[in-house]
């Protein structure tokens, strides 16, 4: 073997391997599939077994619950409607949402949910692209009126009930008041699912029909979807939540009869593809390539632009670092970037061995997925052990601070 592979060196792809290696062998992480490319040089790890207790090997073609690493992806079918000026970034989304026309304002975060005031403005294509809408997951407002309103209503994924039909969904969503004023404050998480809404009116068609005409077929990723069909599903490995305190694995969701083995009610943006390490590379090397795909345009480069560069002003990143390094004990360290562009976090200062510039996202369900212009790298880790417990979020930095020490130009 070449003791250079691709712009890695065989050594530095060699501790990458043991690395991953040594968490499945603790038993704390069953399997793995990973990929790491530069230019046309892709290296891919499968380690470790479908099932915490052995079972079918991990195989490259295994597809994972790609959690909120769906809104890079997801992300897209809104830039393509920028693209062909079938959305204006600061038009109001009133004429296709009307169930988000003439906002009320909490006037505090944790106030009860009638004292409010109006909106200063309505809320524009804009907020929804970069997350600054309005309403957003806040874990420095859990145990607020409006986050238990947010959970009741069934309104973000998987807690406590599935989400309504798309229509229904919205409907919901338009009875609370905004936590803040449209374009204020960065938030995450809800606005990506109004944009699977918003997509879906502007276009006439599912969510997932229109993604899927207009860029996952285009890239050729064919295991990408919002569902598992029958005839691939033994692809698909249980997902587990360890119980924080004892380890134990427990299945939260199962491959068989489970939340992805049939189509939802609603095709969520922010957390509802099923993907595979070589879809996911198709979709980051043409972010890379300024938005082709083997000679083929799927977005314009300034589209490509908008999403990977820092959108959010100093006082709105201030605001997402702070929530990064005050919460670290609780995310176990992930997401310290700095900025965020439209569905990913871009890095605004080196936190780590990444870059300034790198871009991309993780997912609770154990899943990284980041490129980096400045070394023209894709890097992508996925498993199936959910964020209920550390060891993912210590998989996933030990790949990256390996990942970046392979490099070799």
């Amino acid at each position: 073997m070449m003791e250079k592979s691709g712009g890695f060196s065989a050594t530095g792809l060699r501790r990458l391997r043991e690395v991953l290696a040594r968490h499945v062998e603790s038993k704390k992480i069953p399997g793995l599939v990973a990929l790491v490319g530069r230019g046309d040089h892709t290296h891919v790890e499968a380690i470790g077994t479908m099932r915490h207790d052995g079972g079918a090997p991990m195989r490259r073609d295994t597809i994972f619950r790609m959690a909120s690493t769906s809104k890079p992806v997801a992300m897209a079918a809104a830039m393509v409607l920028l693209d062909e000026c079938r959305l204006r970034l600061d038009d109001p989304v009133d004429p296709w949402l009307p169930e988000l026309a003439d906002r009320r304002v909490l006037k505090r975060i944790d106030g009860p949910l009638d004292d409010t005031l109006p909106a200063r403005r309505p809320i524009t294509v804009r907020d929804l692209l970069t997350s600054t809408f309005g309403l957003g997951m806040d874990m420095t407002a859990l145990g607020s009126p409006i986050m238990g309103a947010i959970f009741e209503q069934g309104l973000t994924p998987d807690l406590p009930e599935p989400m309504p039909e798309p229509d229904e969904w919205i409907r919901r969503l338009g009875t609370l008041p905004l936590m803040h004023q449209p374009g204020e404050r960065w938030q995450y998480q809800i606005s990506h699912d109004v944009l699977s809404v918003l997509v879906a009116r502007v276009t006439g068609r599912s969510f997932e029909e229109f993604l899927r005409e207009r860029i996952l077929d285009p890239l050729g990723m064919t295991d990408t979807g919002f569902h598992v069909p029958a005839d691939k599903i033994d692809r698909l490995p249980d997902l587990y939540a360890p119980d924080p305190q004892t380890g134990e694995f427990h299945v939260w969701d199962a491959a068989e009869g489970g939340r992805w083995s049939r189509p939802p009610a609603f095709q969520g943006s922010g957390g509802g593809l099923v993907s595979t390490v070589d879809d996911y590379h198709a979709y980051f090397r043409m972010l890379l390539n300024g938005g082709t795909h083997r000679g083929r345009r799927i977005l314009s480069r300034p589209a490509v632009r908008l999403m990977t560069t820092n959108r959010l002003t100093s006082e709105q990143t201030a605001a997402r670092i702070a929530m990064a390094t005050d919460n670290v004990h609780i995310s176990y360290g992930q997401g310290q970037h700095g900025g965020w562009g439209m569905g990913m976090a871009v890095r605004t200062y080196q936190a780590d061995y990444a870059p300034v510039g790198q871009f991309g996202w993780d997912g609770g369900s154990g899943t990284t997925t980041y490129a980096d212009p400045e070394n023209r790298l894709v890097g992508i880790l996925l498993t199936q052990v959910g964020m209920s417990v550390p060891d993912p979020a210590r998989l996933i930095h030990d790949f990256w601070t390996t990942l970046y020490q392979a490099i070799d130009d």
